[in-house]
């Protein structure tokens, strides 16, 4: 059976194309459907970013053959898992002990007050705050948890009191220094 694909709905009674599809029985193909959810990403997919998330510096003949695919069709994969924005970016990650920066601290933030201008300023300053590592809103007692590698406890002093005193609309800075660190990943779990 041939297929013809018809792109726009180019096929249309008038056409040509749909005149030889109708002579000639010939199976009219329709593109797929973008992308729209994590649901309509295939086994291969899945394996593909899984693979990628534990070691994105695989060769793609090496990612290929984990995934059972030729070495052509494994790049088009990731190149349209990368295109649909589903691989953001490909890191190094660090050890930060190895690297002089083995304190992590963990910091509760209160805002003066929940104005959306102090929200923004607080966001855009706590950017620039070395060693901030993430910074999330939360429900509860805080409004923020902010996540700061340093090197030790008098780094870690200088910072609070050169930078963290000094961030916009803060009422109430509440610091809680990591003792040990069970489990730290940037592995998502897919499917």
């Amino acid at each position: 059976m041939k297929f013809i694909t018809c792109v726009d709905r180019e096929c249309s009674k008038n056409s040509p194309d749909f005149a030889k599809t109708m002579n000639s029985r010939i199976k009219v193909r329709r593109p797929k459907k973008a992308f729209t959810s994590p649901l309509d990403l295939d086994r291969v997919d899945r394996a593909i970013l899984r693979s990628l998330q534990r070691d994105a510096s695989v060769s793609n003949v090496a990612l290929a053959q984990k995934v059972h695919l030729s070495p052509a069709a494994c790049l088009r994969r990731v190149e349209r898992l990368k295109a649909m924005g589903l691989v953001r970016r490909v890191v190094a990650l660090l050890d930060p002990v190895q690297l002089g920066l083995g304190m992590l601290v963990v910091i509760g933030v209160v805002l003066d007050r929940s104005t959306p201008e102090s929200f923004a300023n607080f966001e855009k300053a706590v950017q620039k705050v070395p060693g901030c590592l993430e910074c999330v809103v939360v429900t509860g007692e805080f409004d923020y948890f902010v996540t700061i590698r340093t090197q030790d406890n008098e780094s870690f002093n200088h910072l609070h009191a050169t930078e963290l005193l000094y961030l916009p609309a803060v009422r109430q800075i509440r610091t809680f220094v990591v003792l040990k660190q069970v489990m730290s990943t940037t592995e998502l779990p897919i499917g």
